[in-house]
């Protein structure tokens, strides 16, 4: 169970460090990237990029 709390945060962690470098290629604003406020913060969830980034890794390790 730790291990699983561990992965998780550095997914996070690495999520929130790349997410402006996603940004600006054009990931995050596809239909279906979700974007609200909600008790007075914003929140994102970006359904669609994750599909096409994880098939496009999926395709790369695949591939090697």
């Amino acid at each position: 169970m730790l291990r699983w709390l561990i992965v998780v945060f550095l997914a996070l962690l690495l999520i929130s460090w790349v997410r402006p470098w996603l940004e600006k290629m054009g990931l995050g604003k596809l239909p279906g990237d979700f974007h609200f406020k909600l008790f007075g913060r914003e929140w994102f969830i970006p359904f669609t990029s994750t599909l096409l980034l994880s098939f496009v890794l999926s395709l790369l390790t695949k591939l090697l």
